[in-house]
C-alpha cells in the first residue's frame, strides 16, 4: 500500500492585516486527508511578496 505524504509550512495573515509579525502554520496531507495546526512560531513577511 502506497502513502502519500506532505508538509506546508505558510503565514497566515489576518484580513485587516498591515504589518508586524504574521503566525505561520503548518499543514500536514497524508493520503489526501487535511490537519493543520499553528506551528506556534511567527515572523515578519517579505514585503516584496506582499505586492504581488
Amino acid at each position: 500500500m502506497k502513502t502519500n505524504f506532505s508538509l506546508l509550512f505558510y503565514m497566515k495573515k489576518q484580513k485587516n492585516y498591515i504589518k508586524g509579525v504574521a503566525p505561520i502554520y503548518i499543514r500536514i496531507t497524508v493520503n489526501v486527508k487535511r490537519a493543520e495546526s499553528s506551528a506556534g512560531r511567527s515572523c515578519k513577511p517579505d514585503p516584496l511578496e506582499l505586492q504581488i
